[in-house]
């Protein structure tokens, strides 16, 4: 019995109370995870550093990614947004060095979408529905060498992408791709702000770049622009475009760009044009002749209606003599021709 008091005393009676809150606060906290947990509906591979998430139903970015990832591949997927900080909430320091998100219905990229790998060097968004961009999509990349944007960006995004694209983030960009989305001009605000050596602009609807792009061109004489695959317009408009082709080596494909416009040089390549079919001066000239002739036709057609018409009197009286001598003859005719049908008449004539 004073045991059993003495170990009362020992063991106050708030001590088990205790351990019943920590059991509580335990079972609150998120489970541990170790370095080698993989993401569910993912392979991964720890020795390539690679984590590949391919179809399913998942609506965001897979979580708890592994600390050695540095590939990770998500497509199949329905992830119609990518949400602010979409990799920031994994727990753990990315040091991921390729993304790739194509295929994936994606819509809409956030501010900021991006956060939390700052030494991310490719990433590809191909192969989406992308109909809103925001200003600072692309935010928090300052290592990112190659971005991939193929058949992607739907028309009511090309604006926001050329915007989200004009970023001090991505000053170390060194290849950019957008074939395929049926980009009408180069979407580039500025070039020196990157450090570009390829610029894809493939299969779009570009017919023609103009002067100032042009320029620009010509100060990034590393850059390589790949431009096959779009309706040039092989008129007037086309010629400082045609000089750059002609003076620079900057467009690797150039034996493959061909005019769509005018019918009379659709299919030509362009490195096949004249000088000629692309002079400004020239166009000009001819249709200023043109103009010329018809303004000295027209006048000389007013001075011929004024003539007339200051002379209208002598005109009639011309005209009256002219019938009366017609008539005269008229009668002489028709008179021999009765004479000649009645024999009577030409015996009294004898």
């Amino acid at each position: 019995m004073r045991l059993f008091r003495l170990s009362k005393s020992l063991f106050p009676s708030w001590i088990p109370r205790c351990l019943c809150c920590v059991a509580l606060l335990w079972s609150l906290l998120p489970p541990v995870r170790t370095d080698d947990a993989c993401p569910s509906s993912c392979i991964c591979a720890r020795d390539s550093g690679t984590v590949t998430c391919q179809d399913g139903e998942d609506t965001e970015a897979p979580g708890d990614i592994p600390e050695w990832t540095s590939t990770l591949t998500v497509t199949g997927r329905n992830i119609s947004t990518l949400q602010r900080g979409a990799f920031v909430d994994n727990g753990t320091k990315l040091d991921m060095a390729t993304l790739s998100l194509s295929d994936n219905g994606m819509q809409v990229i956030e501010p900021y979408a991006f956060l939390g790998l700052p030494g991310l060097r490719v990433l590809d968004l191909s192969h989406n529905q992308l109909s809103s961009i925001s200003a600072t999509a692309f935010h928090g990349l300052p290592e990112l060498r190659s971005l991939y944007l193929n058949d992607t960006v739907s028309p009511a995004a090309v604006t926001q992408l050329s915007i989200a694209l004009n970023t001090q983030s991505l000053r170390n960009l060194r290849r950019l791709e957008l074939a395929g989305n049926r980009l009408k001009s180069v979407l580039l605000m500025r070039f020196d702000i990157y450090n570009l050596h390829t610029l894809v602009l493939v299969n779009n609807s570009i017919q023609s770049i103009g002067w100032e792009n042009v320029t620009n061109l010509y100060q990034q004489r590393n850059l390589q622009v790949y431009l096959s695959f779009n309706p040039f317009r092989c008129t007037c408009d086309l010629e400082v475009f045609y000089y750059w082709l002609k003076n620079s080596s900057q467009c690797p494909d150039v034996g493959q760009l061909l005019c769509s416009d005018p019918e009379t040089k659709k299919g030509l390549p362009l490195e096949m044009l004249r000088p000629a079919d692309v002079d400004c001066m020239n166009e000009n000239l001819e249709t200023v002749s043109y103009v010329f002739l018809g303004i000295v036709l027209a006048l000389i057609g007013v001075v011929f209606l004024m003539v007339l018409y200051l002379n209208r009197g002598g005109i009639k009286r011309w005209l009256n003599n002219i019938r009366e001598a017609c008539r005269d003859h008229m009668e002489v005719y028709h008179y021999r021709y009765e004479q000649d049908s009645d024999p009577r008449l030409a015996n009294v004539a004898v």
